[in-house]
């Protein structure tokens, strides 16, 4: 049985929020399914295998229909992290439980470190956490030459790098180039519209990869933090994000079906594996 769903909005400094809530609030504990800069659109198939309990999902700040109105500046995960917070208290204060993928979890790392007291469980799933790997500088250069490259060429030939660099299997080494690539090997625009307000390029990706996880309020929170990572994701950025927090911390580590996108059903034509990952993520959630 498919849960009723209502849309709901709410107002944070600069911006409107809004979330959608599948079932009825107060039944059971809430599910919130969150990524960033995707919006709830991305989390559908996944919350459709949640119908025994109410489950939440939203738009960040700036993306989708989630409408700024501070301007296109970039986003930090302590922004997000606020608007998580307002979110939990618009819908009865919580806790909640909470599955939160790539730029997702690097919010709700930080949201957690400063009010653990809302989550129960954190499934933190793949956060892009350059500052704590190894070869951090080398990622941070790469990440910068690739703002640097949006900002003169625009939008494919930025994205087409960024495509690049969270594909790449390892550590990257020190004075990484980038091999060249035409924007259109990727279904990637060629021409420059002259827009620089893109959702991931223009807001989030820079402040999300560069953030600093307090990891002794983190390893302090009465929030029970797992971290996962795909069983196909190999050594790229992302699940290495994943391992590296989980050993900060001491934090399990579970890996789930898919790669980076594993959840995913067929919202962008590049499905995951949506019903291997649910059963996995019931099964964490449950404690088992």
């Amino acid at each position: 049985m498919t849960a009723a769903l209502t849309t709901r909005t709410l107002d944070a400094p600069g911006a409107t929020i809004t979330y959608d809530v599948r079932g009825e609030l107060g039944d059971a504990t809430p599910l919130l399914l969150i990524g960033s800069p995707m919006d709830a659109a991305g989390f559908t198939t996944l919350a459709g295998h949640f119908t025994d309990r109410p489950v939440i999902t939203y738009d960040p700040r700036g993306t989708g229909r989630s409408t700024r109105t501070d301007g296109h500046g970039e986003i930090t995960p302590d922004d997000h992290a606020g608007d998580l917070q307002r979110l939990v208290e618009a819908i009865g204060g919580g806790p909640v439980d909470v599955l939160a993928s790539s730029g997702g979890a690097v919010n709700a790392l930080a949201w957690v470190a400063r009010h653990g007291e809302q989550v129960r469980t954190l499934v933190a799933h793949e956060p892009p956490l350059a500052t704590i790997l190894p070869d951090h500088k080398a990622l941070t250069a790469a990440i910068e030459d690739m703002h640097e490259t949006y900002q003169r060429d625009g939008l494919g030939p930025g994205m087409a790098k960024f495509m690049i660099l969270v594909g790449h299997d390892g550590e990257v080494p020190e004075g990484y180039q980038y091999p060249p690539v035409d924007p259109a090997q990727f279904g990637l625009p060629v021409e420059d519209d002259g827009s620089r307000n893109d959702v991931l390029l223009g807001q989030n990706l820079r402040n999300c990869t560069s953030f600093e996880p307090d990891l002794k309020a983190l390893r302090a929170a009465g929030t029970r933090i797992v971290m996962a990572r795909g069983e196909a994701s190999g050594q790229t950025m992302a699940a290495r994000g994943a391992d590296a927090v989980a050993k900060a911390i001491g934090a399990e580590l579970v890996r789930f079906p898919g790669d980076h996108g594993g959840f995913l059903g067929d919202e962008y034509g590049m499905p995951g594996e949506p019903d291997g990952f649910a059963k996995r993520l019931r099964e964490v959630l449950d404690g088992s």
